[in-house]
């Protein structure tokens, strides 16, 4: 990776190679073990009964079985100076320091070996500085490869999702236009999202798009709200569209304030928390605040205005209304007078 970094053709050099982990190596004198009587044998069960948590019996019970584990107190166990206090057996049975027949070696080793099919790979990631050559094929492998086949699958996420959404409302509300409108407010929250983005100068990452998807479930919420309030108006109360909505509107306005609140106070944090792993998780709340700011803003007027025009579209291509089929069933229920 070093050599890769002088390349002048190259920028952005990385490696998913983490050497950053600490090792302790406990290196026996063999000399010293010899002369004080001490077997490797007997070490490497010092060390196993101190910290390899192991089991060297089971306790039975009328309903359970409980394994019993033999380690040194937790006390005795946060720091590789610790292992003086290891003791194991030599001369006439005398016990003998660990340190009088070993020493700790504090080294660095992976977190993670990173593979490619059976083999150990290390996976050196770089951006170009000119132009890439038409001659030259390149392809992505690897961890690269994956992120690219789940880039290529989220428009039929997102469509899968719809698709659900719509049958779920529909099943629910029996009627074929009304899920149409609590969809609506979806695209306003996409908007939102790819805005509060760019406002940042965040890239749509894998954390990102989990953010939008989240959006799917907490801004319908206000449409089903005023959809679920105004069909009960109408259907049970008998009230027209135009009012029904209106008093759904005016019910729903503060439950609606209030989840949408919560939800965006609950995300602002992502955005301005610090420490390891907060730029992971900074562009979910990005697009959670986003899309709920510019969704509430543009719903609370919308989806009223898309709820009387499917009402009317639905009336016109021949559907029955809400307020037709509970007179007509007003209409069956009355007695018929000879």
């Amino acid at each position: 990776m070093e050599k890769v970094r002088t390349l002048p053709e190259l920028v952005d050099v990385n490696t998913d190679r983490e050497q950053n982990g600490l090792q302790a190596n406990v290196v026996i004198d063999r000399a010293a073990a010899a002369r004080l009587g001490v077997r490797i044998q007997d070490i490497d069960n010092a060390l196993n009964n101190a910290f390899a948590q192991r089991q060297i019996s089971t306790i039975y019970s009328e309903r359970n079985q409980y394994r019993v584990i033999l380690e040194v107190d937790s006390q005795f166990a946060r720091d590789p100076s610790d292992l003086a206090q290891v003791y194991v057996a030599g001369n006439g049975s005398t016990q003998v320091p660990l340190t009088s027949v070993a020493r700790v070696e504090k080294t660095l080793a992976p977190l993670v070996i990173n593979h490619q099919g059976q083999f150990p790979s290390v996976t050196i990631s770089y951006s170009l500085a000119l132009h890439l050559p038409d001659t030259l094929h390149a392809e992505f492998a690897g961890d690269a490869q994956v992120y690219r086949r789940s880039i290529g699958t989220q428009p039929l996420v997102i469509l899968a999702a719809l698709l659900a959404i719509y049958i779920i409302l529909g099943v629910l509300y029996e009627s074929l236009a009304h899920p149409l409108t609590i969809i609506s407010t979806l695209p306003s929250a996409g908007l939102g999202a790819l805005l509060a983005l760019q406002l940042f100068r965040a890239e749509l990452t894998v954390i990102a798009f989990i953010g939008i998807i989240l959006l799917i479930g907490i801004v319908k919420k206000n449409g089903i709200m005023m959809v679920d309030f105004a069909l009960s108006a109408e259907r049970q109360g008998g009230l027209p569209p135009a009012q029904a909505i209106r008093e759904a509107c005016l019910a729903r306005f503060r439950p609606i304030m209030m989840t949408t609140l919560a939800a965006m106070l609950g995300a602002l944090p992502l955005i301005v928390a610090t420490g390891p792993g907060s730029e992971l998780r900074r562009p979910l709340g990005m697009t959670i605040v986003g899309g709920l700011i510019v969704s509430q803003i543009l719903t609370l007027y919308t989806t009223p205005v898309i709820y009387l025009l499917l009402d009317r579209l639905h009336r016109r291509l021949g559907g029955r209304g809400p307020v037709q089929v509970l007179d007509e069933t007003l209409r069956a229920r009355r007695p018929v007078t000879p």
